[in-house]
């Protein structure tokens, strides 16, 4: 069977292979999902862990608040602020990029993840200065696994999302050239008519 691939192009013609050994596929179907079902699984367990989180931390913070220096009294409270802000965030974030196939909502899901949460997540753990109550290193460490797996599954996704819109852009172009080309009052022809 026989097609003129950028008019309608068949199902054996939608995989292109340009040069570099590159494999762009045709656009895809309207059933096609880009989402991370690992992902979304792991956004909802993080949707009901924060406020336990958000509430436990509460409590530690005040039950030793008067035992720490003043400057760890002011980054504690303002970590634990921007850790409860950013999350609220990062989460709605990670749900609409993940759920509607959204590549600037799961880019910034990543980067307020990497850039933000986790290393204050990691100041909270590691520093020797901060009293850690018994309860707090479980939840502190239950939120770190948290955010490094989502971390991973959202660059996967990412990657995944951005190699399809690239594919898509490329077909795309390469329709539109091939249209350009082919069409009598079209540039080509008169680029052909000149020589």
């Amino acid at each position: 069977v026989t097609c003129d691939f950028l008019a309608t192009p068949c199902d054996s013609c939608m995989g292109l292979v340009f040069q570099g050994g590159n494999s762009f596929p045709g656009p895809p179907s309207r059933s096609a999902v880009l989402s991370s079902l690992p992902l979304q699984v792991m956004l909802y367990f993080n949707v009901y862990y924060f406020p336990v989180w958000c509430l436990a931390e509460g409590i530690m913070l005040h039950l030793k608040y008067h035992l720490l220096p003043w400057h760890y009294q002011f980054l504690l409270v303002t970590a634990f602020l921007i850790l409860s802000l950013a999350e609220g965030s990062r989460l709605y974030l990670g749900y609409l990029g993940n759920l509607q196939e959204k590549v600037p909502e799961l880019a910034g899901f990543l980067l307020l993840s990497f850039l933000i949460q986790l290393p204050l997540l990691l100041f909270l753990l590691s520093d020797r200065q901060v009293i850690h109550l018994p309860l707090e290193v479980p939840l502190h460490s239950l939120f770190l696994a948290f955010l490094l797996l989502e971390i991973v599954a959202a660059f996967l996704v990412l990657r995944t999302m951005t190699k399809q819109l690239a594919a898509q852009f490329y077909l795309q172009q390469f329709q539109e050239g091939g249209r350009g080309r082919l069409e009598p009052g079209g540039t080509g022809g008169q680029a052909a008519g000149m020589g």
